[in-house]
């Protein structure tokens, strides 16, 4: 049997340079950081919802068990519609600049909006 180094072929560096998407190195950073970060939880959150799944059906809550287990129809869309809520939370202010971009009354400034409620 081989033994494989999981911390490395985790942490090797792809051939090639590194695509940019953001001006500063540091957002890209912290972006990436927290991409994987959202991963992870993910990842967990699908264990605990098998958990929860096997707990409610009476079957033994083993590694085994949670590594065997197969989501059917119900629960895969359920877990879908999870995911799909949970990156939408996660890239919301993304998503809120590209709508300021598309709709420019969308930029108006704190100040100024407080300004306007003062005057009505």
């Amino acid at each position: 049997m081989t033994n494989i180094d999981v911390n490395a072929l985790a942490n090797a560096k792809a051939k090639g340079e590194r695509p940019y998407f953001f001006d500063d190195p540091a957002v890209e950073r912290v972006l990436s950081i927290t991409m994987a970060v959202a991963a992870e939880v993910a990842v967990l959150r699908e264990r605990m919802d098998t958990i929860e799944r096997l707990m409610e059906s009476g079957t033994a809550v083993t590694k085994a068990s949670i590594d065997a287990y197969k989501p059917d129809d119900n629960a895969a869309r359920e877990r879908q519609e999870w995911h799909a809520a949970y990156v939408a939370r996660i890239l919301r202010i993304i998503h809120q600049e590209l709508q300021a971009l598309e709709d420019e009354s969308l930029n108006v400034s704190s100040k100024k909006l407080a300004d306007a409620q003062a005057d009505q």
